[in-house]
């Protein structure tokens, strides 16, 4: 009888060969993002981390294929300029990546019983990161080369007003402490800040609103296009009219230009906690949806701010760095270690491809601010 730990695998296994379900075999070698890996390589990818750190690491199996172990052990994060440069040639069959994909899900399944519930929480927890991760790479993939399965409709909205709520003065609390449960390195130890009151904005700025600073000059979002007068949004399965109540995506930069020019700033890692705080989700995640909904599309009109976690990841302006008392995990020293360099800053919240185990508040994500890939939005502190 499986356990619930088992179960969850088994779903999240599931969750990520549906992805590459949508893909069309003739461009599973593909590069949608330059600075990330071909298809193929996530197909190896999420295979090769589960038996590096179940069976290699837990287990201590022999290894049956270790050319592929090291070949798809790590993804890139290369800065600019420093684009990566194999050919389609450079990697295996598809036929004999599926095998090996087969072959690990067998021998780890065979001794599944005696793996430790950490490691399976942090494999379960890696794998459905890269659903997102490769959800994204995909939504670059020409519209053409996808598969599109059936889609629910999108919830309609009414125009968002825009206004600001008052958040009183008091402790945020960051972080978890080990009873509290799983969480990933960058998560330990608990700690709490003391944040002044002030003002954020209800509602995550809007399409329709970006529009008009880039009217006034503002860097276009990589996810708009302009075609025949007309500007539009690139969908996961295709362009639509640009959605003017949907989250606007945007870079870190952008975000930040946009702030200024509205006189406001974004909101810090512990800020963004004081207004969460309490605060109900968006109905719009855990792969409920490919694309936003507008940001009053599930939001009751109350005095709290709407969507803080959900339909969409939210910039903060805190550098991503340790907590007091920061440990690596020994199985997965390089998870956050290597990103506390300064270069990447903190997103909070979530997004329609962010799995619900993934939604705690201490859950942290973290970016260059110039990467303009992801589902990624914000808001705005008052001045």
């Amino acid at each position: 009888m499986q356990t619930s730990l088992e179960r969850e695998l088994a779903d999240a296994r599931c969750r990520t060969d549906e992805l590459f379900q949508i893909v069309d075999p003739r461009a599973i070698y593909e590069r949608p993002i330059a600075e990330r890996h071909r298809i193929i390589f996530y197909l190896g990818h999420l295979e090769a981390f589960d038996w590096n750190l179940l069976g290699r690491y837990a287990l201590d199996l022999p290894q049956f294929h270790s050319s592929f172990d090291r070949l798809f052990a790590f993804g890139i994060d290369p800065e600019a300029g420093g684009l990566p440069s194999d050919q389609p040639s450079d990697w295996p069959g598809v036929a004999e990546v599926e095998q090996y994909g087969r072959r690990t899900r067998e021998v780890l399944d065979e001794s599944i019983a005696n793996i430790p519930d950490k490691l399976l929480h942090a494999a379960i927890e890696h794998r459905l990161m890269h659903a997102e991760t490769l959800a994204y790479i995909l939504h670059h993939l020409p519209s053409d080369s996808k598969l599109a399965p059936l889609i629910p409709p999108l919830p309609r909205a009414q125009q968002p007003e825009s206004r600001f709520v008052d958040i009183p003065a008091g402790v945020a609390k960051l972080g978890r402490t080990e009873e509290e449960g799983f969480g990933w390195d960058n998560e330990y130890q608990a700690n709490s800040a003391l944040v002044p009151a002030f003002t954020i904005s209800k509602y995550k700025v809007t399409n329709g609103e970006y529009l008009e600073f880039v009217r006034e000059g503002g860097l276009v979002p990589y996810f708009w296009i302009h075609r025949d007068s007309q500007w539009f949004y690139r969908g996961m399965f295709g362009d639509i009219p640009l959605p003017d109540d949907w989250p606007v995506y945007v870079t870190k930069c952008q975000a930040e230009e946009y702030a200024r020019w509205r006189g406001g700033t974004l909101p810090t890692e512990a800020q963004f906690h004081r207004a969460a705080a309490g605060v109900a989700a968006s109905t719009n995640t855990d792969f409920r949806f490919w694309d936003p909904i507008p940001v009053t599309g599930d939001h009751s009109m109350t005095h709290q701010p709407a969507q803080l976690t959900g339909n969409g990841w939210e910039w903060t302006s805190t550098v991503f760095g340790p907590f007091p008392g920061f440990e690596p995990f020994p199985f997965y020293e390089n998870y956050s270690a290597p990103f506390f360099d300064g270069a990447h800053y903190v997103l909070k919240g979530g997004s329609p491809r962010t799995a619900a185990r993934l939604l705690r508040p201490s859950f942290r994500n973290w970016f260059r601010p110039s990467y303009p890939y992801i589902y990624a939005t914000f808001r705005l502190v008052g001045s």
